[in-house]
């Protein structure tokens, strides 16, 4: 799979970044939009295939500045194993180095106890893998995540746990918002994630369709994990 040496990585519920994340009106990109379809026969899944859309961002000079990869959904089983082929597909095809996963995330769930009031809408960055020049930059944008802090949205957490194996440079985006404001923190990230390429990140287009977290979601984490 053909990507750039930065991805910004999708599961579906994030489709607002795909579709507000565009070219610089100053830039010359462009953009070409692909479908990808790997086959999961190598995991004894016959009737379903790793799924979804590639956005890249091409220079003048056809060279692929920055990517998207938006996954259509999946459930356990499969999820694990959808994520696994299409890693395997984009790094099986790099020269070295790897490219550098960006993946943010609004419907990740937290649990914060004592919770202080300076956490409200902050922007938490969680460093995977081998440093990149991209990583270092957002580390310096982001604050770390608190120790008291679990993932509770089984597909970045299964995407954590495949990176750590891969050691993928990888870096995770978290915004912390209070009821209502989830709009607001979707904005600071995309507007961060626009900064490490030649991007804009077009407020208009968003289609915003917050959903409500289920009692499961804070009574059955899939993964625990700590920044």
């Amino acid at each position: 799979m053909k990507v750039a040496p930065k991805i910004v990585f999708l599961f579906n519920d994030e489709h607002p970044f795909f579709d507000a994340l565009r070219p610089n009106p100053n830039s010359s990109l462009s953009t070409l939009e692909d479908v990808f379809h790997l086959s999961l026969e190598r995991y004894g899944i016959r009737d379903r295939k790793a799924s979804g859309t590639l956005l890249h961002f091409v220079d003048d000079n056809g060279v692929y500045q920055m990517s998207i990869v938006l996954m259509q959904n999946y459930e356990p089983p499969i999820l694990a194993c959808a994520v696994n082929e299409v890693l395997a597909s984009i790094t099986g095809e790099q020269a070295s180095p790897l490219p550098t996963f960006l993946v943010p995330s609004l419907k990740l769930k937290w649990e914060i106890k004592n919770s202080a009031p300076d956490h409200k809408n902050a922007l938490y960055g969680l460093r995977i893998g081998p440093e990149t020049e991209t990583t270092r930059a957002l580390a310096t944008k982001t604050e770390k995540p608190p120790s008291f802090f679990q993932i509770h949205h089984e597909p970045l957490a299964i995407f954590i746990q495949l990176a750590r194996v891969l050691k993928l440079p990888t870096f995770v985006l978290i915004g912390q918002s209070g009821t209502g404001e989830e709009l607001e923190v979707l904005h600071k990230i995309g507007e961060l994630l626009a900064s490490t390429s030649i991007l804009c990140f077009v407020r208009e287009r968003i289609k915003w369709n917050p959903t409500t977290t289920t009692s499961k979601d804070h009574r059955e984490p899939w993964l625990a994990m700590y920044g």
